[in-house]
Protein backbone atom coordinates (compact mmCIF):
# COMPACT_ATOMS: atom_id res chain seq x y z
CA UNK A 1 0.00 0.00 0.00
CA UNK A 2 1.30 3.42 -0.90
CA UNK A 3 2.24 5.46 2.22
CA UNK A 4 0.01 8.35 1.07
CA UNK A 5 -3.02 6.03 0.97
CA UNK A 6 -2.11 4.58 4.38
CA UNK A 7 -1.83 8.13 5.78
CA UNK A 8 -5.22 9.14 4.34
CA UNK A 9 -6.87 6.14 6.04
CA UNK A 10 -5.03 7.02 9.26
CA UNK A 11 -6.31 10.60 9.21
CA UNK A 12 -9.89 9.53 8.54
CA UNK A 13 -9.88 6.83 11.24
CA UNK A 14 -8.16 9.09 13.78
CA UNK A 15 -10.93 11.66 13.38
CA UNK A 16 -13.54 9.05 14.45
CA UNK A 17 -11.77 7.73 17.60
CA UNK A 18 -12.50 4.05 16.92
CA UNK A 19 -12.55 1.91 20.06
CA UNK A 20 -14.83 -1.02 19.16
CA UNK A 21 -14.53 -3.96 16.76
CA UNK A 22 -12.86 -3.31 13.38
CA UNK A 23 -13.00 -5.41 10.21
CA UNK A 24 -10.66 -5.05 7.24
CA UNK A 25 -11.73 -6.54 3.91
CA UNK A 26 -8.61 -7.74 2.07
CA UNK A 27 -6.36 -7.73 5.13
CA UNK A 28 -2.82 -9.05 4.79
CA UNK A 29 -0.49 -10.36 7.52
CA UNK A 30 2.08 -7.57 7.24
CA UNK A 31 2.80 -4.03 8.41
CA UNK A 32 1.08 -2.35 5.44
CA UNK A 33 -2.39 -3.67 6.24
CA UNK A 34 -4.96 -1.18 7.53
CA UNK A 35 -5.42 -3.05 10.82
CA UNK A 36 -1.98 -1.67 11.76
CA UNK A 37 -3.13 1.94 11.60
CA UNK A 38 -2.01 3.79 14.74
CA UNK A 39 -5.56 5.20 14.94
CA UNK A 40 -6.81 1.66 15.64
CA UNK A 41 -4.50 1.05 18.61
CA UNK A 42 -7.45 1.46 20.99
CA UNK A 43 -9.79 -0.89 19.10
CA UNK A 44 -10.98 -3.71 21.35
CA UNK A 45 -10.94 -6.22 18.47
CA UNK A 46 -9.38 -6.31 15.00
CA UNK A 47 -10.32 -8.92 12.41
CA UNK A 48 -9.48 -9.25 8.74
CA UNK A 49 -10.80 -11.32 5.87
CA UNK A 50 -9.23 -12.34 2.59
CA UNK A 51 -9.41 -15.19 0.10
CA UNK A 52 -5.95 -16.57 0.96
CA UNK A 53 -6.80 -18.25 4.23
CA UNK A 54 -6.40 -18.06 7.98
CA UNK A 55 -3.44 -16.25 9.52
CA UNK A 56 -2.61 -14.07 12.47
CA UNK A 57 -0.30 -11.11 12.79
CA UNK A 58 0.52 -8.90 15.76
CA UNK A 59 -2.84 -8.18 17.45
CA UNK A 60 -5.29 -9.41 14.80
CA UNK A 61 -6.55 -12.52 13.06
CA UNK A 62 -7.35 -12.91 9.37
CA UNK A 63 -10.09 -15.33 8.36
CA UNK A 64 -10.58 -16.90 4.97
CA UNK A 65 -13.81 -15.47 3.60
CA UNK A 66 -15.27 -14.14 0.38
CA UNK A 67 -16.41 -10.58 1.01
CA UNK A 68 -19.37 -11.19 -1.33
CA UNK A 69 -20.93 -13.32 1.43
CA UNK A 70 -19.40 -12.96 4.88
CA UNK A 71 -21.66 -15.51 6.56
CA UNK A 72 -19.03 -15.90 9.29
CA UNK A 73 -20.28 -12.59 10.80
CA UNK A 74 -23.72 -11.69 12.13
CA UNK A 75 -25.50 -8.47 11.19
CA UNK A 76 -24.23 -5.24 12.80
CA UNK A 77 -21.07 -6.87 14.18
CA UNK A 78 -18.45 -4.13 13.58
CA UNK A 79 -17.99 -0.53 14.68
CA UNK A 80 -15.78 0.15 11.66
CA UNK A 81 -15.16 -1.60 8.35
CA UNK A 82 -12.16 -0.72 6.20
CA UNK A 83 -11.39 -1.82 2.67
CA UNK A 84 -8.65 -0.70 0.29
CA UNK A 85 -7.62 -1.85 -3.19
CA UNK A 86 -10.13 -4.70 -3.20
CA UNK A 87 -13.34 -3.70 -4.99
CA UNK A 88 -11.59 -3.07 -8.32
CA UNK A 89 -10.61 -6.78 -8.24
CA UNK A 90 -14.08 -7.99 -7.21
CA UNK A 91 -16.25 -9.04 -10.16
CA UNK A 92 -19.34 -8.58 -8.00
CA UNK A 93 -18.21 -5.59 -5.91
CA UNK A 94 -21.82 -4.55 -5.21
CA UNK A 95 -22.26 -7.75 -3.18
CA UNK A 96 -19.24 -6.80 -1.07
CA UNK A 97 -20.65 -3.30 -0.58
CA UNK A 98 -23.96 -4.81 0.58
CA UNK A 99 -22.12 -7.13 2.99
CA UNK A 100 -20.10 -4.22 4.37
CA UNK A 101 -23.38 -2.44 5.10
CA UNK A 102 -24.83 -5.57 6.69
CA UNK A 103 -21.95 -6.20 9.11
CA UNK A 104 -21.48 -2.53 10.11
CA UNK A 105 -23.33 -1.30 13.19
CA UNK A 106 -25.74 1.60 12.89
CA UNK A 107 -23.55 4.65 13.44
CA UNK A 108 -20.45 2.68 12.44
CA UNK A 109 -17.72 3.95 10.14
CA UNK A 110 -17.11 2.59 6.64
CA UNK A 111 -13.94 3.61 4.75
CA UNK A 112 -13.27 2.28 1.25
CA UNK A 113 -10.42 3.06 -1.13
CA UNK A 114 -10.02 2.16 -4.80
CA UNK A 115 -8.30 3.40 -7.95
CA UNK A 116 -10.33 6.06 -9.64
CA UNK A 117 -10.50 8.74 -12.24
CA UNK A 118 -11.09 12.43 -11.83
CA UNK A 119 -10.10 15.75 -13.39
CA UNK A 120 -6.54 16.29 -12.28
CA UNK A 121 -5.22 19.72 -11.23
CA UNK A 122 -2.65 19.97 -14.03
CA UNK A 123 -5.16 19.28 -16.84
CA UNK A 124 -6.37 22.90 -17.06
CA UNK A 125 -2.76 24.16 -17.15
CA UNK A 126 -1.91 21.71 -19.93
CA UNK A 127 -4.95 22.82 -21.94
CA UNK A 128 -3.74 26.42 -21.60
CA UNK A 129 -0.29 25.49 -22.87
CA UNK A 130 -1.73 23.57 -25.81
CA UNK A 131 -3.88 26.57 -26.77
CA UNK A 132 -0.71 28.70 -27.20
CA UNK A 133 1.08 26.46 -29.68
CA UNK A 134 0.38 26.27 -33.40
CA UNK A 135 -1.54 23.06 -33.84
CA UNK A 136 -4.77 21.81 -35.33
CA UNK A 137 -7.74 23.26 -33.45
CA UNK A 138 -8.64 19.88 -31.95
CA UNK A 139 -5.28 19.82 -30.15
CA UNK A 140 -5.23 23.51 -29.21
CA UNK A 141 -8.53 23.28 -27.34
CA UNK A 142 -7.32 20.29 -25.34
CA UNK A 143 -9.44 17.77 -27.23
CA UNK A 144 -7.47 14.67 -26.12
CA UNK A 145 -7.74 15.71 -22.46
CA UNK A 146 -11.48 16.28 -22.59
CA UNK A 147 -12.02 12.69 -23.59
CA UNK A 148 -9.58 10.88 -21.31
CA UNK A 149 -8.10 10.78 -17.84
CA UNK A 150 -5.23 9.05 -16.09
CA UNK A 151 -6.03 5.87 -14.19
CA UNK A 152 -4.00 3.31 -12.31
CA UNK A 153 -2.63 0.65 -14.64
CA UNK A 154 -4.17 -2.80 -14.86
CA UNK A 155 -2.80 -5.13 -12.21
CA UNK A 156 -4.39 -8.58 -12.46
CA UNK A 157 -4.76 -9.97 -8.97
CA UNK A 158 -6.85 -12.10 -9.43
CA UNK A 159 -8.51 -9.87 -12.04
CA UNK A 160 -8.81 -6.13 -12.51
CA UNK A 161 -12.30 -5.01 -13.49
CA UNK A 162 -13.14 -1.47 -12.35
CA UNK A 163 -12.06 2.13 -11.82
CA UNK A 164 -14.39 4.47 -9.93
CA UNK A 165 -15.25 8.17 -9.96
CA UNK A 166 -15.96 10.37 -6.95
CA UNK A 167 -19.60 10.32 -8.12
CA UNK A 168 -19.59 6.50 -8.02
CA UNK A 169 -18.32 6.64 -4.44
CA UNK A 170 -21.11 9.03 -3.40
CA UNK A 171 -23.99 7.52 -5.37
CA UNK A 172 -23.12 3.81 -5.53
CA UNK A 173 -20.42 2.63 -3.13
CA UNK A 174 -21.44 4.80 -0.14
CA UNK A 175 -25.05 5.43 -1.22
CA UNK A 176 -26.45 4.00 2.03
CA UNK A 177 -24.11 6.04 4.24
CA UNK A 178 -24.51 9.51 5.73
CA UNK A 179 -21.92 12.23 6.32
CA UNK A 180 -19.92 11.00 3.34
CA UNK A 181 -16.44 12.41 2.82
CA UNK A 182 -14.43 11.76 -0.34
CA UNK A 183 -10.65 12.22 -0.60
CA UNK A 184 -8.60 11.83 -3.76
CA UNK A 185 -4.86 11.26 -3.40
CA UNK A 186 -1.96 10.53 -5.75
CA UNK A 187 -1.70 10.60 -9.52
CA UNK A 188 -3.10 8.42 -11.02
CA UNK A 189 -5.86 8.95 -8.46
CA UNK A 190 -6.85 6.72 -5.59
CA UNK A 191 -10.22 7.65 -4.16
CA UNK A 192 -10.99 7.08 -0.50
CA UNK A 193 -14.56 7.49 0.70
CA UNK A 194 -15.82 7.42 4.26
CA UNK A 195 -19.31 7.47 5.67
CA UNK A 196 -21.43 6.56 8.66
CA UNK A 197 -23.93 3.74 8.40
CA UNK A 198 -27.42 5.12 8.97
Amino acid sequence: MHPTVFQAFEEICRSYCISGAVLEIGATPDDSTLLNLPALAGAREKVGVNLAGFSSYKDFTILQADANGMTCFPDRRFDAVLCNAVIEHDRFFWRTIAEIGRVTKTGGLVVIGAPGFTRLPFEQTLRGLLAKIPAPSRLRDGWPLRHSTLTLGVHNFPGDYYRFSEQAFREVILAEMRDVVIRTVLTPPRIIGAGIRG
